[in-house]
């Protein structure tokens, strides 16, 4: 074999993963059909969860260094154009005020890292380098996959190089991250479901060097435009770039709707523009034996709540880990095949959130009226109507954190199956759990270190408020199959009551495999299921 694991795509998602699995040890190919990261605008924030994960891998200050400045607010309004009074201001804190208020929290609801503004243009250069320090990581740009087939034994890619050369490159497993058109997904002849095409936009990158200091209603860092055209304006990770989507007929009228959304006397430069479709889809499948796709190969969603990206870097990290195992031997035939069981639902939960958001942008875009900049009572009435309508349903497009945080994995084969109700989810608000499946919630320790820091990369036991329970046979258990396993005492009551069991199983993602104040009577069937035998 040419390597271990051969992914297509290094957007964002491929980064992650060669990242997380070269940290682990695992040899990998990432290939790129592009000669290099593009500056091109796509994504533009990392939501909560992709930020601990971030931390886990090592590289969250590193992303927050290149991103957004720290104390810029993260605020969101509607406006008629950046002069005009705004007809609603939904405040969101800066980074830094998010930091501090995490800090002061000790009741396990908020996560461990805030959001993160950092534009996909940034990003990418950023996981390409650190990708590039790792000795098991090949990073090959220029190189487009092909074709591909299996067997019981690996992979092979056929794949084309810089100078038009075709070669053959051989691995146990390939992850195609290679986007919502993806070549490795029509290789495999998995289909997309759900609604295509829904709206289609044009969106452009503008230099401005002042604009950002000069807003008179305000800095933020979405304004979203009450116009016929569905305008709204993005500020990119540098202050100096931005973006502007809209509904118009021609690049050039781009121009224009940059023109009339500022109504400033500015001086700018349009760098690019390009078209994009509002989409709401879901692969049928997330694998075909060896073959794992991963991020918009599998599920695109209009970027209303930031759940594109932010979901495909879920998914490289439930797979990276469970192919490191499979790879260093100590995995059942459960542990992979507990990949599309797991991040399917969490795919169709987010295509879910997103048609959520969307429809609540559309009723309060519905509002409009061509009398809205009026002075006139009429004109007063219809931003009055639509200022109402939009302090709810804006809302449902950045206060997801319930979506971001809450999600859980129902019915995976390595998940305990808890007797009793689960409790409710809900996207747009998060309540700390523990049950199953759970993200183990963030909590402080009595010495100000964060309890997510004293974990380690392999399945964890936690034993909470001094409990002294023998942990030898579960020990034994795991050491059977040669899998990482550590017992971490937690001193203190208050993680004890937030968790409310005395002992917490924890697979190396930080997902809650079992709970409990007591080992169940057969502790070696725990380990068995907790790694897929």
């Amino acid at each position: 074999m040419d390597t271990q694991v051969l992914i297509v795509g290094a957007g964002p998602v491929g980064l992650t993963l060669a990242n997380d699995l070269g940290r682990r040890g695992v040899r990998c190919i990432l290939l790129e059909q592009k000669d290099a990261p593009q500056f091109l605008p796509k994504m533009e924030r990392c939501n909560a969860r992709t930020m601990e994960i971030y931390r886990r891998i090592g590289i969250a200050q590193k992303i927050r260094d290149a991103g957004f400045p720290r104390d810029a607010p993260m605020d969101v309004f509607i406006v008629t154009s950046l002069v005009d009074p705004p007809l609603l201001h939904l405040p969101y804190p800066s980074v830094a005020q998010a930091q501090a208020d995490i800090a002061a929290c000790r009741d396990a609801s908020m996560p461990i890292e805030p959001y993160q503004l950092i534009s996909q243009y940034t990003l990418e250069p950023l996981l390409k380098s650190v990708a590039e320090g790792i000795a098991s990581v090949d990073v090959r740009y220029a190189t487009e996959f092909i074709s591909c087939t299996q067997d019981g034994n690996g992979v092979s890619a056929r794949v084309k190089t810089r100078d038009g050369a075709t070669a053959e490159l051989t691995a146990q497993y390939l992850v195609g991250c290679d986007g919502g058109a993806s070549a490795v997904r029509r290789q495999l002849g998995i289909k997309l479901s759900g609604e295509a095409n829904l709206l289609q936009l044009r969106q452009a990158l503008y230099l401005c060097d002042d604009l950002f200091d000069r807003i008179p209603v305000g800095k933020g860092r979405h304004y979203h435009v009450a116009d016929a055209h569905n305008s709204f304006l993005i500020v990119q990770d540098s202050t100096r770039h931005f973006t502007l989507h809209s509904v118009v007929d021609s690049d050039e009228d781009m121009k224009t709707m940059f023109e009339q959304v500022v109504a400033l006397p500015v001086k700018y430069e349009m760098l690019h523009v390009g078209q994009w479709k509002q989409n709401l889809l879901l692969a049928d499948s997330y694998a075909r034996n060896r073959i794992f796709l991963a991020g918009d190969a599998v599920h695109l969603v209009i970027p209303t709540g930031g759940l594109g990206m932010n979901s495909g870097v879920g998914d490289a990290i439930d797979l990276s880990w469970k192919l490191a195992a499979t790879l260093q031997g100590w995995s059942g035939p459960g542990l992979l095949a507990s990949y599309e069981i797991e991040r399917r639902q969490i795919g169709a939960r987010n295509v879910a959130a997103s048609r959520f958001a969307s429809r609540g942008r559309r009723a309060w875009r519905a509002a409009w009226n061509p009398n809205i900049r009026e002075r006139t009572p009429a004109g007063t009435e219809t931003r009055a109507n639509l200022s109402r309508i939009a302090d709810v349903e804006q809302r449902k497009s950045n206060e997801m954190i319930g979506a971001e945080l809450g999600y859980r994995y129902a019915g995976s084969p390595i998940i305990w199956p808890e007797q009793g109700e689960a409790p409710e989810t809900d996207i747009m608000t998060y309540v700390p759990t523990t049950w199953p499946g759970a993200r183990l919630p963030h909590v402080w320790l009595d010495d100000g270190s964060a309890l997510h820091d004293s974990i380690g990369d392999g399945y964890t036991l936690l034993r909470l408020a001094a409990t002294q329970t023998d942990t030898g046979t579960l020990n034994r258990a795991f050491a059977s199959y040669g899998a990482p396993f550590t017992v971490l005492d937690i001193p203190g009551q208050r993680p004890r009551d937030i968790y409310g069991h005395d002992l917490l199983l924890l697979r190396p993602d930080l997902h809650v495999v079992w709970r409990g104040n007591r080992l169940p009577d057969d502790p070696a069937k725990l380990a068995a299921l907790a790694t897929g035998h």
